[in-house]
C-alpha cells in the first residue's frame, strides 16, 4: 500500500480555504489529478454520496467510483474509492485555522495489485509531485 501526506498553511480564512478545497465543483481549479466528473455531483457533499470522477497519475487515466466516508462542512473530507483493475483509494481533506490563517492536511491512500513494488513506489512520487503542484496552483488561486 503506499501513502501520500502533505500539509500546507495558507494567510486566508479556514472559511475561504474551505469554499475552494470542499467544492468537489472546484476540484478542476486547483487538483492536478482531477479530469472530470462522470456522475451528477451534489452542490454539498454529505456520508454515504456516491460520485465518479475521472484521474490522472503519470499520464493515467482511472475512473474512480467515490463513497463519502466521512464529512464536516467546513472541516473534512474524506473519499475512499475503487477505480479499473482493483485499484483502492482514499484521500482525506482537512482544513483548520482561524481568523486569517489555515491549515490544509491532505493524506491519500492507495493499494492494488497493479501498485506494488517499482510501479507502487514511481505512482507515490509522482503522486507526491502532483500534490505538490497542487498545493502551487491553490496557493495561486486563493492569491
Amino acid at each position: 500500500m503506499g501513502s501520500i501526506e502533505k500539509s500546507a498553511s495558507f494567510n486566508v480564512s479556514p472559511e475561504k480555504l474551505w469554499a475552494v478545497v470542499g467544492d468537489p465543483h472546484r476540484f478542476g481549479d486547483w487538483l492536478n489529478m482531477h479530469q472530470k466528473w462522470k456522475s451528477d455531483v451534489p452542490a454539498e457533499l454529505k456520508k454515504g454520496d456516491v460520485i465518479v470522477e475521472v484521474v490522472s497519475v503519470m499520464n493515467m487515466p482511472n475512473t474512480i467510483s467515490w463513497t463519502v466516508e466521512e464529512y464536516e462542512a467546513g472541516k473534512n473530507v474524506t473519499l475512499a474509492g475503487t477505480g479499473m483493475a482493483g485499484v483502492k483509494i482514499s484521500i482525506s481533506v482537512t482544513v483548520s485555522g482561524d481568523g486569517d490563517t489555515s491549515t490544509l492536511d491532505l493524506k491519500t491512500d492507495f493499494e492494488g495489485q497493479m501498485l506494488v513494488g517499482a510501479i507502487g513506489a514511481a505512482v507515490e512520487k509522482a503522486g507526491l509531485a502532483d500534490l505538490e503542484a497542487s498545493l502551487a496552483k491553490l496557493t495561486e488561486l486563493l492569491g
